[in-house]
């Protein structure tokens, strides 16, 4: 089945001027320092998490407990990378949901883990906002970097890429169908645009594969 989220994966422009700390759902998307399988393995369709993917996938979904304005949809951990849906609310969480135009998936939101997207790079995040969607990744990076080179006396050494990519959701039939794409990601990892068995066998066809990196 054909997602059509491909366009999502080839842009890299972040919307200039847009605030990043307006209540509303990013879909995003983390990939690994040079796209390296180290999360664990696809088998038979399903993800299988190594310790370090099982680091990643809980502290993943420790941002809606840390931080009162995000709320987590569905995520998954993939081999090179995880995609998560994102919600910044207002502590006012009606008002919230108003502003941002859709309804979120039950009580449930923020404990399902099934483990992106304007794409925009983050080209630095030294100046975040606080409370902004860059705010957010950063935490996520840096507290699952630190932990997974604690478990593997690895100090200093880099986990991701320097970039994430995300894209703003407009709509629910939109959110709807990117829940879709990231709960059977798994499922496609043959066709995945991150993979790179994929990704070196265009190169070796003479092309570049479109794709978040």
């Amino acid at each position: 089945m054909k997602f059509g989220l491909e366009k999502y994966h080839r842009h890299s422009i972040r919307w200039k001027g847009y605030d990043y700390t307006q209540p509303g759902v990013y879909f995003v998307t983390i990939c690994t320092q040079n796209r390296k399988c180290v999360l664990g393995d696809i088998v038979e369709g399903k993800m299988r998490l190594n310790d370090v993917g099982q680091i990643v996938q809980d502290e993943w979904f420790r941002a809606s407990v840390l931080r009162p304005n995000v709320k987590l949809d569905v995520g998954v951990v993939m081999p090179n990378h995880i995609h998560g849906l994102v919600w910044i609310i207002d502590d006012d969480r009606g008002a919230a949901r108003r502003a941002a135009g859709f309804k979120q998936r039950g009580d449930s939101v923020g404990a399902q883990a099934v483990g992106a997207q304007r794409a925009a790079p983050l080209r630095t995040l030294i100046n975040v906002a606080a409370g902004s969607l860059g705010a957010i990744i950063r935490a996520f990076k840096s507290a699952a970097t630190k932990r997974i080179n604690e478990m593997r006396d690895t100090p200093g050494m880099l986990v991701w890429q320097r970039n994430y990519y995300e894209h703003v959701i407009r709509n629910e039939s939109e959110l709807d169908r990117i829940r879709e794409y990231i709960v059977t990601n798994p499922a496609r990892w043959d066709e995945d645009v991150n993979n790179s068995a994929r990704i070196d066998e265009n190169r070796r066809g003479g092309f570049e594969a479109h794709g978040v990196y």
